[in-house]
């Protein structure tokens, strides 16, 4: 491998890093909106819209602290934050695919787990 093809997968890793980071946090921002417009002493599936839009903003939040953290975490860590962080998204977007008025949000949960997996794709 020549130092051009490693400065390359390094720049790829730090853009997949920082749009990783940039997909959670507007993710956490809309999870969090969603939960907040969902009345607490609402129907069972409002209780689960809540609970998931709360959850997902938490754990989208968390891992955007853990990308933002510069060689603190190992990668076995970061990958694992990851892969939770795409798994709850893609939890909390089936959740909100079934509440009228959270396309958004389902749509931002996506994003965030598509830019996970992206990143995933640079660690080793």
């Amino acid at each position: 491998m020549t130092s051009t093809t490693s400065q390359q997968e390094l720049f790829r890793f730090l853009e997949d890093r920082f749009a990783c980071a940039q997909a959670c946090t507007e993710c956490a921002r809309a999870c969090a909106l969603r939960a907040s417009l969902v009345d607490p002493d609402g129907t069972e599936n409002q209780e689960l819209v809540r609970r998931k839009g709360i959850m997902c903003a938490e754990v989208c939040d968390a891992t955007c602290r853990v990308l933002s953290e510069q060689n603190q975490v190992d990668e076995t860590t970061i990958r694992i934050q990851v892969e939770w962080c795409r798994t709850v998204c893609l939890e909390a977007a089936h959740v909100f695919d079934r509440q009228p008025g959270a396309e958004d949000s389902a749509a931002a949960c996506r994003a965030c787990a598509r830019a996970c997996t992206d990143f995933l794709a640079t660690l080793n």
